[in-house]
């Protein structure tokens, strides 16, 4: 590969080009017309427009997306994540076009992007998953006789939803009667499909994901787990690595059943399986994120291998160079993301000038960003700005390190959820690794209402 176009904006293209410098690969940037002054267009090597502030006319524009790849010549496109990074069209079309899409292909992404189909996959490979319908539900007659069949509470899921959209949880029929069509319509207006699946609703579990790399050859290694239990809104807050929901055994059983998931789609590049672990320590495949994650960095930390650039080789057609018994795990990972909003006003999003900055740093900090001093937060894109990595010895040192590091952030301009994040950090049930995926609501969100 000689140039890379990065069809994405905000801090994963910041990182993606800073991984391509670091491998001497050109990089080109793509920007709307309201991100002409972001961060990524300054550090890449080529920066072109490819239309206005509404991600339909750029950041989702297939047409002008590749013109811009071929009027600078890049000839891989590497998607980050949101945007057109699990779009399985778009990644045929790279293909079509001779560009490489940094990624899965776009059968595989097919695959894993209808949750319903990837489900089924799961099920035929051995691999636990939720009971519920097979594949999309045919009708609310059709999901009113699974429901009953598997047994209330239900949640009801865009069959190609992600990011907590589509989601919908029904304690009785008629609360099924009522959610069905809401979840139809949220799931056609944002995913363009309104199929719809149902599963039974696991109360109060755990969120455990597993990162794989998978190469062109039939290699693949798993990169250990991430907790992603703290949520708002199936709207992920931190992330840590190691879990403290699960133990040794547990660990290395979730790790080989991720494998397993990954060999069956047949998979290549980075992946991420996310499964739900219950109260007794059973665990189900709930999806597969055929991207980079938002939170790679506190598995890169963990386990110093820069996932960024194993990406591009795989792509490129390298074998990958680690066995599964060369990844070393050291000390715990705790991820912040913070947000431009104002959690006293329903974490209405804050737009803004950022008219004082200070991000921390010193001894196992790590900041991801493309925010600085004097850039103005648009109210179009999301409203993560930075994220916050602390890396310690173990997990009280992690948390320490993380306490520290949000008193020394400072964003002035604009609202932010800082105050909210430290207050999580705080908490007694945090500190002892005790919640679930209510534990936001219930001790943070209702305790200050």
């Amino acid at each position: 590969m000689n140039k890379i176009l990065i069809a994405n904006r905000g801090e994963i293209a910041v990182r993606i080009i800073r991984a391509c410098k670091e491998m001497n690969i050109k990089t080109v940037a793509v920007y709307s017309e309201m991100d002409k002054d972001a961060m990524h267009t300054r550090l890449a090597d080529e920066a072109i427009c490819i239309g206005p502030a509404a991600s339909g006319k750029s950041y989702l524009n297939f047409k002008n997306i590749i013109e811009a790849a071929n009027i600078t010549g890049a000839d891989s496109i590497h998607p980050g994540f949101g945007f057109l990074s699990e779009n399985s069209q778009f990644a045929q079309i790279c293909e079509e076009s001779n560009i490489k899409f940094i990624g899965p292909s776009y059968k595989v992404i097919e695959l894993m992007g209808n949750k319903s189909n990837a489900k089924e996959l799961m099920k035929s490979a051995g691999v636990p998953v939720i009971p519920g319908s097979d594949g999309s539900v045919k009708g609310l007659k059709d999901a009113l006789n699974i429901a009953e069949k598997i047994g209330y509470p239900v949640m009801l899921k865009a069959a190609s939803g992600g990011g907590g959209k589509g989601i919908r949880i029904a304690n009785t029929p008629h609360e099924l009667e009522i959610n069905y069509n809401i979840v139809k319509q949220e799931a056609k207006v944002s995913f363009n499909d309104d199929e719809i699946y149902i599963e039974k609703f696991i109360e109060n579990p755990r969120h455990v994901e597993v990162q794989i790399l998978a190469d062109e050859y039939g290699n693949v290694i798993h990169l250990g787990e991430r907790d992603c239990t703290v949520q708002r809104r199936h709207q992920k807050i931190i992330e840590e690595t190691p879990s403290t929901a699960i133990d040794e055994k547990l660990r290395s059983k979730m790790g080989e059943t991720a494998i397993k998931a990954a060999k069956a789609a047949g998979y290549t590049s980075c992946g991420t399986v996310e499964f739900l672990v219950d109260k007794n320590k059973n665990f189900y495949f709930m999806e597969m994120n055929t991207r980079i994650q938002v939170e790679h960095p506190i598995t890169e930390e963990r386990t110093g291998i820069d996932m960024v650039k194993e990406q591009i080789k795989i792509a490129a057609g390298e074998k990958l160079k680690y066995k599964q018994k060369d990844i070393e795990f050291r000390g715990n990972c705790i991820e912040c993301r913070i947000n431009a909003e104002n959690p006293n006003k329903n974490f209405m999003p804050c737009p803004g000038t950022i008219t004082g900055l200070n991000l921390p740093g010193g001894n196992g900090i790590r900041i991801d960003t493309a925010v600085y001093e004097g850039y103005t937060i648009p109210p179009t894109y999301d409203s993560m700005i930075v994220k916050i990595i602390a890396h310690g010895t173990n997990r009280n040192d992690a948390i320490s390190k993380m306490k520290r590091a949000l008193e020394e952030t400072v964003i002035e301009g604009i609202d932010t959820n800082i105050d909210f994040l430290f207050k999580i950090i705080k908490n007694p049930h945090f500190i002892r690794g005790d919640f679930d995926t209510s534990f936001v609501e219930k001790e943070i969100v209702k305790k200050e209402e």
